[in-house]
């Protein structure tokens, strides 16, 4: 499944709490990074899915959009963590 939302923070501070967050809050499903660079972090938990999240830049607001087959609770539950950016400043 693909989520999406936009955010107010940057795409450094997105990945920062997506890698406490699903080592730290979701101890029954955690995952951990195995890849990563400038705007985009894999996770690899539970059975060997994965969780990956990527940062796109934008006027004012970050976009912020997360794949997974497994992880679905948990990464709706992280986005939903996250400042949202107002629609009128994209």
């Amino acid at each position: 499944m693909i989520f999406e939302t936009t955010t107010t923070l940057s795409a450094e501070e997105v990945l920062e709490r997506a890698r406490r967050f699903f080592a730290e809050r979701v101890p029954q499903t955690a995952a951990f990074p195995e890849r990563e660079g400038p705007g985009f972090l894999l996770l690899r938990g539970q059975g060997g899915e994965e969780v990956t999240l990527s940062v796109f830049g934008g006027h004012g607001a970050n976009r912020v959009r997360a794949s997974t087959l497994l992880f679905d609770q948990a990464v709706d539950r992280f986005l939903s963590t996250l400042p949202v950016a107002d629609s009128s400043e994209r």
